[in-house]
């Protein structure tokens, strides 16, 4: 078990660290992500450590000019709607990523057997970032020019695509054991928009981090329509939110697929009765899939109780190691 976001905003540590850091300073500097990266490994002794980072990263790495704002989230300074603004985007290149490769290795010395998850985010939804400039809530810009501009949109999603691979690429070659790839905006999408204009791009990432011994995780929110196609996608691993009981998700995914889940992260501010309650449940349900790690439905809210988060992984080993 882990929890998306483990390494974030919920932990007073985190926010020591953070204090007078920017987002996207603390994602380029190796001592920074080691200690974020670190803290809830400590804190919680989970199963695994995910990488500090940001799914904008490799875009700031490449030269797009965003930012993170507080209470906003990325913010690109000139939106790329069109084809002069595809070809702003390069491939990312050995230097791009260095503080990365240094802190990956910062971290694997430091876990030792314990696995470190990298990840990165999904061409469409770094592709709505880009096109809206910002987070939306009906992604009108970006289904307007990949409904109207087919070819156009092949074109930033082949691009996309290439910087994603390079971002896991660069992590799993510096000691990643496993590795995440996020669509959080995907669930805005029908199933059949999304094999015609996002499978193809997605399938052919995991196809390419086939070479690799490692699992693939696919996430993605609002996505219980989509959770078949995730699976089709290539993926080791379908993360499921809290939308859809996982024994129904194992209906719904190719056979073979493990899955992940899902707790719905607003469940940590009930009693603990409620908590426990709900998670054995998950874990029950979770036992009819080929394979599950147990997790939240999406990333821990900001004023999660931390030792709510302690006593949650304390009793998820209890339950599992029964």
């Amino acid at each position: 078990m882990w929890f998306m976001r483990q390494a974030g905003r919920s932990l007073p540590e985190y926010r020591r660290v953070r204090a007078d850091v920017p987002m996207l300073e603390a994602c380029a500097r190796p001592d920074m992500i080691t200690e974020i990266t670190m803290q809830p490994v400590r804190r919680y002794d989970v199963d695994a450590a995910i990488f500090f980072s940001d799914i904008v990263v490799p875009l700031k790495a490449i030269g797009i000019d965003l930012d993170i704002k507080p209470g906003v989230g990325p913010v690109v300074a000139d939106p790329i709607r069109d084809a002069d603004g595809v070809k702003r985007l390069r491939d990312i290149e050995p230097g791009d990523l260095a503080y990365v490769t240094e802190a990956v290795g910062m971290l694997t010395g430091e876990l030792g057997d314990k696995p470190l998850i990298g990840f990165a985010g999904a061409p469409f939804t770094l592709a709505s970032y880009l096109i809206e400039g910002g987070p939306s809530k009906n992604h009108e810009h970006t289904k307007a020019l990949m409904y109207g501009e087919p070819e156009l949109w092949d074109e930033l999603m082949r691009r996309l695509s290439a910087i994603t691979l390079g971002f896991l690429r660069t992590q799993i070659d510096a000691g990643a054991s496993a590795v995440q790839l996020f669509d959080s905006w995907v669930g805005a999408l029908s199933a059949e928009d999304y094999r015609a204009s996002v499978l193809p791009y997605t399938s052919w990432i995991f196809g390419q981090l086939s070479e690799y011994d490692v699992p693939r995780i696919h996430f993605g929110v609002a996505t219980g329509e989509l959770l078949g196609l995730l699976s089709e996608a290539g993926a080791d691993v379908v993360g499921v939110d809290w939308r859809v009981p996982l024994d129904k998700a194992v209906q719904r995914v190719q056979p073979g697929t493990a899955l992940q889940g899902n707790l719905d992260p607003a469940t940590l501010f009930a009693p603990w009765e409620v908590v426990a309650e709900r998670t054995r449940d998950i874990l029950s349900r979770g036992r009819t899939a080929d394979g599950h790690i147990f997790n939240l439905g999406h990333g821990v809210l900001p004023d999660t109780d931390p030792d709510m988060l302690q006593r949650l992984t304390e009793f998820v080993h209890e339950e599992t190691s029964a």
